[in-house]
């Protein structure tokens, strides 16, 4: 080889250097590429009380200031207000990750609209909330059952750490005045379980005979994290309080519902529930009575599950093996081109058999004409396997353990946000990553000292490999640096990262909310 091609060969050796130099621990704007959907991204990190608007070159052009960390989800409604769950647990009463207590909502200029709390010592709003059709806005949230109720549905005591368990319960609520709210219709998970441990007690029965029912002594394993992890999260501000003195610090959170999505054609809540690694899906269309039976609504089965998936394991569908989903966060409906009802899921992945990585799963559900589901008896429920699957060629190298999202686009492109990492990329239909923006702006830190810089800026791009899995077999595509847990120059970023980022929405240039909005760049103060 020549001295000259000698010499060239040192020039890019150096420059890829600096390259992975430069971008190591870089936030702002990492890409952004043609193709990619052209809107607006909302988000709010962890350990702030400020809610973000960004356009495509990762300038902030809007900002809501609140008292509040998130507790956790926020939407910006179609009028331009904003709609957000904050942290608001100071009964301590309950301290499960993904807290709030409080549901707020701000008009375009940060004015306090609606101000509702939903949290005392037997009930606690967490994860996310749904803004309806009509107006109101369903929350997910806790309540609180003690040993000898929980015993006497038939749980098994030798499961019950301490004397609490907090299953999760759906209430539609209408606004009424600026801090009232009306519960317009409720449905509780406990009003639909199955047990076959204890005949002398309520719920006893054929567990594999009931796939519509909970069963009680299932669940809860995902939530019971090492001590260290716990510590993490709670620093973070995503679990509330200082540990429990009896039971595990999360022993108590035995479903963990994590995020609600609503159907109005087939006027459907779809929920997903963390502790059992399963999406539900529950009839909207009951009065609450009928909710809280076996009968009625549109679909005839009243508050019982119309549709699982994840893990067949639950209702004794299946095995270990068969488990598709691990601590997954924020499933939601989708529309194929086809028109036919999809659902997307942030897979995120943690105690898979073949290792920790993270992926977004889209699943074809096996609706029926009417709205229901199809399922043989004995069998799990469909389908086999996603339709389509985002993963990274190096699976490990796409990992966010806990929160995180995806967004389907109106394009056909998904948003995803790494949660853990505040990492939100684009990505088209073949794993292409056409836009990337990694949240720059900390707060304060979990362990003190003051935040990084948070100044948005352009960085360089880079191309690597990543992978899609769909209709038409898996093709590598470009992808963009540093993300999930290994971060840049392989670099750990632990969910401790005080730049954390529950969820990210993309909001369309022509959205009701922003198109008559004057949107220019914003200084972070």
């Amino acid at each position: 080889m020549s001295k000259a091609n000698l010499l060239l060969l040192g020039i890019v050796s150096f420059a890829s250097q600096a390259l992975a130099a430069e971008l190591k621990g870089q936030t702002g704007l990492i890409r952004s590429d043609q193709g990619a959907f052209d809107g607006y991204t909302l988000f709010t990190p962890l350990h702030s009380k400020e809610t973000y608007l960004v356009d495509m070159s990762g300038r902030i052009v809007h900002k809501w200031k609140d008292d509040y960390t998130p507790g956790q989800s926020e939407y910006l409604l179609s009028n331009g207000h904003l709609l957000r769950c904050v942290n608001d647990s100071r009964n301590g009463a309950f301290h499960g990750g993904g807290i709030g207590g409080r549901i707020r909502e701000f008009d375009w200029d940060g004015k306090l609209i609606w101000n509702f709390k939903y949290s005392d010592k037997e009930k606690c709003q967490h994860h996310d909330i749904e803004p309806l059709p009509n107006g109101n806005v369903l929350i997910l949230a806790w309540e609180k059952k003690f040993a000898e109720e929980v015993i006497g549905a038939g749980r098994d005591p030798s499961q019950l750490e301490g004397d609490e368990l907090w299953p999760d319960h759906v209430v539609e609520v209408a606004r009424d005045g600026k801090t009232g709210g009306k519960i317009v219709w409720q449905w509780h998970a406990w009003d639909h379980l199955v047990q076959d441990f204890d005949p002398d007690v309520h719920n006893y029965g054929d567990v594999s005979a009931h796939p519509e029912l909970i069963d009680i002594n299932f669940g809860g394993d995902s939530m019971r994290l090492p001590p260290k992890e716990m510590d993490r999260l709670r620093a973070l501000g995503y679990v509330g309080g200082p540990a429990p003195k009896r039971g595990g610090p999360n022993s108590a959170d035995w479903l963990h519902g994590n995020s609600l999505d609503y159907n109005e054609t087939l006027d459907q809540i779809l929920i997903s529930v963390h502790g059992f690694n399963e999406i539900w899906v529950i009839d909207h269309s009951t009065t609450s009575a009928e909710a809280a039976s076996h009968s009625g609504g549109r679909y005839g089965k009243g508050g019982d599950l119309l549709y699982r998936w994840g893990n067949p394991l639950a209702y004794r569908a299946g095995t270990a093996s068969d488990q598709k989903l691990f601590g997954q966060h924020d499933a939601t409906w989708i529309k194929a081109p086809s028109g036919d009802t999809r659902i997307l899921i942030f897979n995120n992945g943690r105690n898979r058999p073949d290792g920790d990585y993270s992926s977004i799963d889209e699943i074809i559900p096996p609706l029926k004409p009417d709205g229901s589901y199809s399922l043989e008896s004995g069998a799990a429920y469909g389908p086999s396997q996603p339709v389509w699957q985002y993963t990274h060629k190096t699976k490990s190298d796409f990992f966010s353990g806990h929160i995180s999202g995806a967004q389907r686009l109106p394009n056909g492109n998904t948003l995803v946000c790494a949660g853990e990492q505040g990492d939100f990329f684009e990505v088209n239909a073949e794993g292409d990553t056409l836009w990337q923006y990694i949240n720059p702006i900390e707060g304060k830190r979990p362990h003190g000292g003051p935040p990084r810089g948070v100044g948005p800026h352009d960085g360089p791009r880079r191309r690597d490999r990543g992978q899609s899995e769909g209709d038409n077999g898996g093709r590598n595509r470009g992808r963009p640096p540093h993300r999930g847990q290994r971060g840049p120059g392989g670099g750990g970023r632990g969910p401790s990262e005080a730049n954390a980022v529950f969820r990210a929405t993309r909001i369309a240039i022509d959205d009701p909310a922003i198109k008559s909005r004057n949107l220019t760049s914003k200084t972070i103060n």
